[in-house]
C-alpha cells in the first residue's frame, strides 16, 4: 500500500454542492488529481429533503471527476456530519495470538472488534472506531504497534455512533448512484486532518466549517476530538437575506454574494457597483459594495455569535491555538477581519495546499482522503482500488474474463459431478432392480 500508487476517492455530500475528489496515495503522500463538482438539489440544512435529486447530484459531480482523468468511479470514501453524531470513549484488551509474540493486523482487529463490545441504543449505529493510543504491557502512547513484541494489547480510543436514518439514507444516495461506499468517516474528523496542524490539536483549537446550509464546530484537545456540533445556518441564509433585500432572485443574489460580497462593513468599497434584476420588472437597480456589506455582516455576526454559544454550551473556555476557518462561505473577503472583532482570539484560514482544489470549500474532501487513508493504514482496512481505468481498453478488457473464467470452470465442473452422480445412482438403481 506504501510503495505504489492507489488511487482513493471521497464524495462531500453537501447543501449547497456535492463534491467528487480523486486523489492518488503514493509513500503516504496524496496528489488530488482530479475534482467534480455539481449543486445539490436534494439537500437543505445538512440533510437530504429528496432523495432523487440527490442521486442526480451525485451522479453529476462523480461523472465530471470521470471524465477529468478518464477513470470509471466505482467506489468512495462517504463523510458524515450533524448532531445526530455522538462521541464515546471505548477500552479494548486482548491478549496477542502470535507463537513468537508479534503483534499483527489481526490483534490490531482483534482488539478494536473488543473496544466495540458497549452498548448502543437501537436507533444508533457504529460507523468507526478512531483509536486514540495503543497500550502494549503497560506502555502507553503508541500510535502504531504493529512489529512490537508484547503479551498484552490494549487500546484507548473513541467510538462514533451515528442515527441509523441518516447514515442509512445516505449510504442509500451514494449506491442507488452506482457507487461502492468503501468506508464512512466523520467530517469533523476529516476536516480537522487538512486543516489543523499536530500542534494545534495539542494546544486546543476550534474547527469552524461554514458551509452553504450549515456550519460545523469541531473543538480538539490534547491531539483528539473533545466535540463537535452542527448549527443550521449558513452561506445559504446570507443568499435569501440579498434576495429579499435586493429584490431579485435567488440566483442572481448568490452570483452578487459571490463576486462583489464583502463581510466587514468598514472595509466595503463604495466605489465597487453592480446592476440589479429587480424580480417582477424589467427594471434594474443600482447598488455599490457598501448596501450589501450591512446585510452580509449582520448575517455573518450572528452565526459568529450561535458559534460562541455553542461552544459555551459544549464547556469549553480556553483555545490557545484560535479559532481556525474554514468551508464554502470562508470565501468572501472580510470573514476574517469580523471573525476577529468577535472573538477576540487567533484566528486563520484553512485552504487545501493542492493544484485544482485551492478553495476553502474542498478542505472537508482533501480531508476525507487523508483521514480515510491514515485510518485503514492503522486498522488494516482494505479501501483500494476506488476506480477503474477505462482509458486504455486493450489492458482492461483481459482483466473481465480472467476473473470470470474460474466460476465458469467451477460451475461446469459443478454440472459435470452432478450428472455424474446420477449416472452412478441410476445405475445402482437398475442393478438392484435386477439383482
Amino acid at each position: 500500500m506504501n510503495n505504489e500508487k492507489e488511487i482513493l476517492v471521497s464524495l462531500d455530500v453537501g447543501t449547497s454542492e456535492i463534491k467528487a475528489i480523486i486523489g492518488e496515495v503514493a509513500n503516504d503522500s496524496l496528489n488530488v488529481i482530479g475534482v467534480g463538482t455539481a449543486p445539490s438539489l436534494g439537500m437543505k440544512k445538512g440533510a437530504i429533503v429528496d432523495i432523487d435529486k440527490t442521486v442526480q447530484s451525485i451522479h453529476s459531480a462523480v461523472d465530471q471527476a470521470e471524465r477529468m482523468v478518464d477513470m470509471k468511479i466505482d467506489r468512495v470514501v462517504v463523510g458524515v456530519n450533524g448532531n445526530h453524531v455522538q462521541l464515546q470513549n471505548c477500552h479494548g484488551v486482548v491478549a496477542v495470538s502470535s507463537e513468537d509474540r508479534e503483534i499483527e493486523d489481526e490483534d490490531i482487529a482483534r482488539v478494536i472488534d473488543a473496544a466495540q463490545v458497549v452498548s448502543v441504543p437501537p436507533e444508533r449505529e457504529i460507523i468507526d472506531v478512531i483509536p486514540k493510543e495503543f497500550i502494549v504491557d503497560g506502555q502507553d502512547e503508541i500510535t502504531d504497534p504493529r512489529g512490537m513484541i508484547g503479551v498484552r494489547l490494549e487500546m484507548e480510543g473513541t467510538i462514533i455512533t451515528c442515527t441509523k436514518t441518516v447514515l442509512h439514507n445516505t449510504l442509500r444516495c451514494v449506491e442507488r448512484a452506482g457507487l461502492e461506499v468503501i468506508d464512512v468517516c466523520l467530517q469533523p474528523l476529516a476536516t480537522g486532518t487538512a486543516a489543523l496542524s499536530e500542534d494545534e490539536k495539542h494546544l486546543g483549537v476550534a474547527l469552524m466549517d461554514v458551509g452553504g446550509g450549515s456550519t460545523t464546530i469541531s473543538v480538539f484537545k490534547e491531539g483528539h476530538l473533545f466535540g463537535t456540533a452542527m448549527i443550521p445556518v449558513g452561506g445559504d441564509n446570507i443568499t435569501k437575506d440579498l434576495s429579499v433585500g435586493l429584490r431579485t432572485s435567488t440566483e442572481e443574489a448568490e452570483s452578487i454574494k459571490v463576486e462583489h460580497g464583502h463581510a466587514f462593513y468598514e472595509d466595503a468599497n463604495e466605489q465597487e457597483t453592480f446592476s440589479v434584476n429587480i424580480i417582477g420588472s424589467n427594471q434594474q437597480e443600482t447598488y455599490n459594495q457598501v448596501d450589501i456589506s450591512d446585510m452580509i455582516e449582520a448575517r455573518m455576526e450572528e452565526v459568529y455569535v450561535m458559534v460562541a454559544k455553542e461552544l459555551q454550551r459544549m464547556g469549553v473556555q480556553d483555545l490557545p491555538g484560535g479559532f481556525v476557518l474554514t468551508g464554502g462561505s470562508m470565501n468572501m473577503p472580510g470573514v476574517l477581519e469580523l471573525a476577529q472583532d468577535v472573538f477576540s482570539a487567533n484566528l486563520r484560514l484553512a485552504v487545501p495546499d493542492y493544484l485544482g482544489v485551492r478553495d476553502p470549500k474542498y478542505t472537508s474532501g482533501v480531508g476525507t482522503l487523508q483521514f480515510a487513508y491514515r485510518n485503514a493504514k492503522i486498522q488494516g482496512k482494505d479501501i483500494f482500488p476506488s476506480v477503474q481505468n477505462i482509458g486504455e481498453p486493450a489492458k482492461t478488457a483481459p482483466k473481465q474474463p480472467k476473473v470470470q473464467k474460474p466460476k465458469q470452470k467451477s460451475q461446469t465442473q459443478k454440472q459435470q459431478s452432478s450428472k455424474e452422480k446420477e449416472e452412478t445412482g441410476f445405475s445402482k438403481f437398475i442393478k438392484a432392480f435386477f439383482d
